[in-house]
């Protein structure tokens, strides 16, 4: 959907900051870092897949939450897989901060 060309070009004036953005910077260097290695990519990409769905069906159960940390925590301690998953962190917060801010400027309920 395109906006009119004033919101297009705040849109996209957004978008680069974002992309100059520190927490951005650390994201492509880790997801770079990854791609380097398919299988460690390929069960990155499981561990989240699993913990988006355990997130959003409702299955948070301790024994559910302790089953899935037990699973993953030596795989989380590869400083590959730590450093991405913190950064892809940062980057989603700095995305949501700047999301609550405009519905908060907005009064958007």
């Amino acid at each position: 959907m395109r906006l009119d060309g004033h919101l297009d070009q705040a849109v996209e004036s957004l978008i680069g900051a974002i992309r100059e953005s520190e927490a951005y910077g650390k994201y492509m260097l880790a997801l770079a870092a990854v791609k380097e290695q398919p299988e460690l990519k390929e069960k990155i990409d499981e561990f989240r897949r699993e913990n988006y769905v355990m997130q959003n069906t409702g299955d948070m159960a301790f024994e559910r939450i302790e089953q899935f940390e037990q699973a993953y925590s030596d795989f989380r301690e590869n400083p590959l897989v730590s450093d991405f998953l913190a950064a892809e962190l940062a980057l989603c917060r700095q995305i949501q901060q700047i999301n609550f801010n405009i519905t908060e400027a907005l009064n958007f309920e």
